[in-house]
């Protein structure tokens, strides 16, 4: 498998240009270049821009300039900063991860579809080459979590048709791609093979969810008031995967019912998509991981080091979710004291 170099310890940007109000007070404010800095200050090496199409286009499609300025503007940020940059696209019109987002149509619409890859076309022309003359560099994001298993193969075509587009006009720019259940680690490998040498299979990890969003009002059965510890027995987990999450048993088939959760269960449910880039020689990437802010810190410098080994020792390049608030911040002041720990395991 290749080792993502210069994308190996990164943060998201998430709740600046998308899952937002589209106000210009919080494009003006959410993030500004002292955050930047920051960044760069922590020792990474990039950062993952989440955007919604609603920052670049209109309703009807129209491009804004303006939007595309800002993001122009992070840009020159991260190169002052020496840092790389993946753009990611959070929601397009037709679809989004959340339902919330009232998003729907895009795997069945071909109008949706066409608009889709405009859009990227209209990204690669702008934006491309931003970097050739530095040393920092650029990835593309398709699209971010999908989400029924019933889209793969639409979804496959046109990740195809979109990658064709983008490559007339920058051949050789890395491409990233997820797959269904919301890039699910278990969904890798029914990716379609690498079209290039250049396309990165992006996967994201919150296992096993009960611990990551413990508290999580989004999640349907949640008890807001639910904590639970890391290292717990695999049958407290399926009990309660089941009762909180709405999982049925067979997440955690395989392991121990009496033994506890441990480094192992880490290794083995990467095992899959690891074997997927390595005999399909290409990239893997976790475009997001991380633990929601209501874990008691311990466990969540735990979690952090126990995923940090497994990309670590496979070459995985990853992008924390978030820098800031959205849940999982990790700029967030609860975090003071424990930062400059947990920053070894990102």
């Amino acid at each position: 498998m290749k080792r993502f170099n210069g994308f190996m310890h990164g943060v998201n940007l998430g709740g600046w240009f998308s899952q937002c109000d589209y106000s210009q007070n919080r494009f003006d404010t959410f993030i500004t270049e002292n955050d930047i800095k920051t960044i760069s200050e922590w020792g990474l090496d990039h950062v993952r821009l989440p955007i919604d199409y609603n920052l670049i286009e209109t309703a009807d499609g129209t491009p804004i300039e303006e939007g595309y300025q800002r993001i122009a503007r992070a840009f020159d940020w991260c190169k002052k900063y020496n840092l790389n940059i993946i753009l990611d696209l959070h929601k397009t019109a037709g679809f989004s991860f959340d339902p919330g987002h009232k998003e729907t149509g895009f795997f069945e619409n071909t109008q949706y579809q066409e608009r889709f890859y405009l859009l990227w076309e209209r990204l690669a022309k702008r934006f491309a080459s931003y970097f050739d003359d530095s040393q920092n560099e650029l990835c593309f994001e398709l699209l971010n979590e999908v989400t029924d298993q019933s889209y793969c193969k639409t979804w496959n075509a046109i990740a195809k048709n979109c990658i064709q587009k983008i490559r007339a006009i920058a051949p050789t720019i890395k491409i990233l791609v997820g797959s269904y259940w919301n890039n699910s680690l278990a969904s890798v490998k029914d990716l379609d093979p690498p079209y290039d040498e250049n396309i990165v299979y992006n996967f994201h990890c919150y296992d096993p969810l009960l611990f990551t969003h413990q508290g999580a009002g989004w999640i349907e059965k949640m008890d807001t008031s639910f904590r639970f510890r890391l290292n717990s027995d695999y049958k407290t987990y399926t009990e309660l995967t089941e009762k909180y999450c709405g999982q049925k048993g067979t997440v955690f088939d395989g392991f121990d019912p009496a033994a506890t959760l441990d480094e192992k269960y880490f290794e083995t449910i990467f095992a899959e998509a690891i074997e997927i880039a390595n005999t399909r020689n290409t990239y893997l990437y976790c475009g997001e991981y991380g633990v929601i802010d209501r874990t008691n810190i311990p466990d969540t410098i735990q979690w952090y080091h126990y995923v940090a080994d497994i990309f670590n020792r496979n070459g995985i390049g990853r992008a924390a979710w978030n820098y800031k608030e959205m849940d999982f911040g990790l700029s967030d002041a609860r975090l003071d004291d424990a930062r400059k720990e947990l920053l070894k395991y990102l």
